[in-house]
């Protein structure tokens, strides 16, 4: 089909991932303006604010969920909280427990904050009461009980010589605890609402109150009354006194009195005078939509925390849809936004110049444009309701996208600053569009498919306006009802003269964009069972693949509309699909969660990337065909790269490698230089090597000597690993002895405990232990064995030999060679000063009363022609040997289940072959 001299793609890894870090509850900001704390569920997250990626989380082992932390003023310490009413002190940057305590409270704990020494936490619970506990000597110091309800803020008075603590709890009153006698001071009473943050001046002695009653309150703290009220109309989550020494003129600050900035349900950042109660400067929404009063409780753009950054001279909010934005002073600009949860990814392409951003179609009217490298979001007002479906033009600044609410939207990213506006809108579908596809050659047109059965093309504007100008509106130059059921998927081919279409009806259908005004059917792909999800041609071939609910995905010849090839292999639907390596492979996605590579030409499935734990909608390749993007149901997006020629490359540069090294070890063993051949064969990590080399040692000159000398001088880690090796290489006959021969070394020269606290010695000496004694057993057989040998050789006589061969000679009992393993002779040796082993009797230890009966025997003759095929005799112990004629000699067996209380009874018999006649014969005399 297509090109197969192209190299095949084999494996994705995964480059980065954009994850949930944030669902709501306590956000706080590290001393040092680097790290961003916040709360996901049973986790802590430690957001790096330079790159966006989560560097730290820190996790309770009961796995419940976390209802508040703290983290101290040095930055040093986080305490978490649990709903299991466990407090645990952790070393964050080690992600370790350093304390665990069982909060006195008697229901979950709702807030925590440190005071500016951090040595005190306070804590507030549920249940009314407030603990504050030295973290330092580890102790409670104080219980505080007063507070009706849940106590949702506490905060130290920043100048703590005063010793003062705030709270506040479900009677919208603020308590001020002197904590030198452990008492309420007072209550201030001003709000009707939850009192959500406070703010101090920096001499102390002002404060400042927000709640949700719509009002924020300046108070005198030397006279602990309120100085004024300031109505912001609007629920006020945060509030943050202005630094006076600034130039904050560009937000409306003119004077020297104090002014504070409010964040609220509104999603504005408010600047107030507190003087004269005169909102000075209102900060301007992206979007150029409004929000009813009625809508704005319901806002997703309302700000929930407010957090100042006074060392970079920054804010940071936190909307009610996660998202933390970082706005620099004074202008209120905004710096970096990072979006703490996603929920269910429904599509996403890759964007920007080099692909350096992706936009993302999450369960929301918003859209998101994610820079990659320091995972910075944009998010994109204009739709009003979900965003389903997302597509691309061929340059990568210009996107289109189609919702549930009937349109469809063209968007264009500055080349420049990376900014994305809507440039074009079009509203003329009767139910929500699904699909979108964009024209391939160049920006000239967009195809929509709708719920409403029908598709539609429609013409862009030649000169689409940037930012700043009104949005163009889009009109269909075609329309056509395409399908019975929803159109789920559709895709212009390479040439944008021919469109494919995708239904809920089974069918996939061909269609011509060459007449003006209309589409005109070309053919109908018919093949699958259920719906067909996804749609997509071939940037090379005449062909289109189709993927379908029934598990299967296809391939069609757009010349007759026949069914070319099916790949089978997804548990479910198939939701995406997409060509790469030049056409030659295919990447589906499924609502298994997994994504699969395929090879069209061998129809194999080469890769099976385990992506998603949850329906994979979201699948986009890279232009230059070297990543890819996926977006799932479980709101994680992954950007995946081919790392098909980077294997390659090191599989190559590794054997090159090894070869090298293996000449410079064929040359240091050459030279003699076993020191550092040993130490170059360890590092290669190949045992066989390393064998090689102990049994080069082993042969040469002193090999013993050598061997121990090369083995001293290694590392501890080198002698780890040989450890390691010996225990593989005792399992093996041929190779145990050099195994032993390494162990002897080691166990001769190493204290105990030093070699113990080598990594699994325990493990390698007692794997050490089984097979060696199942070598002494067979040495020492191998030992009788030789010794019975050895005397039945002293035995043979020959007829026809001179008269001095006749007489008997002493039988010579020296072993054949000297044995390599050391033989305890405490344990199992016999009167004769050999090995005698359990359940072991054999004769082969050559008993002396055995000799003394066979030297008083008389020699018989041999015939000259049966001394070649006859022995002169044979032993057995306790059964009688058989001869078989002229052709062979007596067999000799040995009985190992003798009977112990007959050991001292053995009973001998020697077997003597007559002369041969018509009818040899055998006869048996017993000693």
């Amino acid at each position: 089909m297509a090109n197969t001299n192209l190299q095949f793609k084999t494996n994705y890894v995964v480059d980065s991932k954009i994850e949930p870090f944030y669902k709501g509850g306590k956000v706080q900001i590290s001393k040092d303006e680097n790290y961003i704390f916040c709360t996901c569920g049973t986790r802590v997250n430690v957001l790096e604010i330079s790159t966006g990626k989560i560097v730290h989380s820190v996790e309770h082992e009961d796995q419940e969920d976390i209802t508040s932390f703290a983290l101290s003023c040095d930055d040093e310490m986080l305490v978490t909280a649990s709903r299991a009413l466990l407090l645990k002190q952790w070393d964050w940057r080690q992600a370790r427990c350093t304390r665990s305590w069982r909060a006195i409270h008697t229901v979950p704990v709702a807030s925590m904050t440190f005071d500016s020494t951090s040595t005190l936490l306070a804590t507030g619970g549920c249940d009314g009461t407030i603990k504050l506990w030295d973290v330092v000597k580890q102790y409670c110091t104080h219980n505080l009980k007063g507070s009706p309800g849940v106590v949702h803020l506490v905060q130290f008075h920043p100048d703590i010589s005063r010793l003062q603590l705030f709270s506040s709890s479900q009677d919208c009153g603020i308590r001020l605890w002197d904590l030198s006698s452990s008492k309420c001071v007072c209550v201030l009473q001003s709000h009707y609402s939850a009192v959500t943050s406070l703010s101090f001046s920096p001499d102390g002695d002002t404060m400042v109150s927000s709640g949700r009653d719509k009002i924020c309150t300046v108070w005198d703290l030397k006279t602990k009354k309120a100085k004024r009220a300031v109505p912001v109309y609007e629920a006020v989550e945060g509030v943050v006194m202005l630094p006076v020494d600034e130039d904050l003129s560009q937000i409306g600050v003119k004077s020297k009195d104090m002014h504070f900035i409010t964040a609220g349900s509104k999603g504005e950042l408010r600047v107030w005078e507190a003087s004269t109660a005169r909102c000075v400067y209102t900060q301007t929404l992206g979007s150029s939509l409004s929000t009813s009063s009625e809508e704005e409780e319901d806002d997703p753009r309302g700000l929930t925390h407010l957090l100042h950054l006074p060392a970079s001279s920054r804010l940071a909010t936190v909307t009610a849809e996660h998202n933390i934005v970082l706005y620099q002073l004074p202008a209120l600009s905004t710096q970096q936004q990072f979006v703490g949860y996603n929920d269910e990814v429904l599509d996403v392409k890759f964007l920007g110049k080099g692909d350096s951003h992706i936009v993302v179609a999450t369960n929301s009217s918003q859209l998101k444009v994610f820079e990659l490298l320091t995972n910075s979001c944009q998010i994109l007002y204009g739709h009003t309701d979900t965003v389903l479906s997302l597509d691309v033009f061929k340059k990568g600044s210009l996107f289109a996208s189609c919702a549930k609410d009937r349109s469809v939207r063209v968007w264009k990213m500055d080349s420049d600053s990376g900014q994305v506006h809507c440039v074009a809108q079009g509203s003329n579908h009767a139910n929500a569009v699904g699909s979108i596809t964009c024209s391939r050659m160049k920006a000239s047109f967009v195809v929509s498919g709708s719920q409403d059965c029908t598709v539609k093309v429609w013409d862009l504007p030649a000169d689409l306006s940037t930012a700043g100008a009104e949005i163009q509106q889009l009109t269909p130059r075609a329309t056509e009802k395409a399908h019975d059921k929803d159109v789920n998927s559709v895709a212009v081919s390479p040439n944008d003269k021919l469109l494919a279409s995708g239904s809920q009806d089974r069918t996939a259908k061909l269609w011509s964009l060459a007449s003006e005004g209309s589409v005109s059917l070309l053919g109908v792909f018919k093949g699958h069972r259920r719906g067909v999800w996804a749609v997509c041609f071939s940037p090379v071939d005449q062909v289109l693949a189709s993927s379908s609910a029934d598990g299967t995905t296809k391939l069609w010849s757009l010349q007759d509309f026949s069914c070319l090839k099916t790949f089978e292999g997804h548990d479910a639907s198939v939701l995406k699909i997409i060509f790469v390596s030049r056409g030659t492979q295919l990447l589906t996605s499924g609502s298994d969660g997994l994504v699969k590579l395929w090879t069209i030409k061998t129809n194999e499935c080469v890769k099976t990337l385990d992506a998603h734990q949850d329906k994979v909608w979201g699948l986009h390749g890279s232009q230059k065909d070297n990543k890819i993007v996926t977006g799932s149901a479980d709101s994680n997006i992954t950007v995946w790269v081919d790392v098909t020629e980077v294997e390659l490359a090191e599989e190559q540069a590794k054997q090159e490698d090894q070869i090298l090294k293996q000449q410079e070890l064929s040359n240091l063993l050459h030279e003699k230089k076993y020191l550092k051949a040993l130490g170059l064969a360890i590092s290669l990590d190949q045992p066989h090597t390393v064998l090689n080399v102990i049994k080069a040692i082993r042969q040469s000159e002193n090999g013993h000597e050598l061997l121990e000398k090369t083995l001293l001088k290694l590392r501890v880690d080198q002698k780890e690993s040989l450890l390691r090796y010996c225990v593989v290489w005792n399992t093996n006959a041929r190779n145990c002895q050099n195994a032993q021969a390494i162990l002897q070394v080691l166990l001769t020269h190493l204290q105990p405990e030093e070699l113990l606290q080598y990594q699994g010695a325990r493990a390698h000496l007692e794997g050490l232990i089984p097979y060696t004694e199942r070598h002494m057993l067979r040495i020492g057989n191998l030992l009788q064995a030789s010794m019975f040998l050895n005397y039945m050789w002293q035995k043979m006589r020959v007829a026809g030999a001179p008269a001095s061969m006749g007489q008997d000679e002493d039988m010579d009992t020296t072993p054949l060679a000297q044995p390599f393993f050391m033989i305890d002779k405490e344990k199992g040796m016999g009167s004769d000063g050999e090995e005698k082993q359990d359940g072991d009797d054999s004769d082969g230890g050559q008993d002396e009363d055995l000799v003394k009966k066979e030297e008083d025997e008389e020699d018989d003759e041999v015939s000259a022609t049966n001394k070649s095929t006859n022995n002169n005799g044979g032993i057995a112990n306790g059964k009688g040997a058989k001869t078989n004629g002229n052709h062979h000699s007596e067999s000799e067996e040995s009985s190992g289940e003798e009977d112990p209380e007959e050991e001292d009874q053995t009973t001998v018999k020697v077997v003597k072959c007559l002369p041969v006649s018509s009818a040899p014969e055998c006869q048996t005399s017993a000693s």
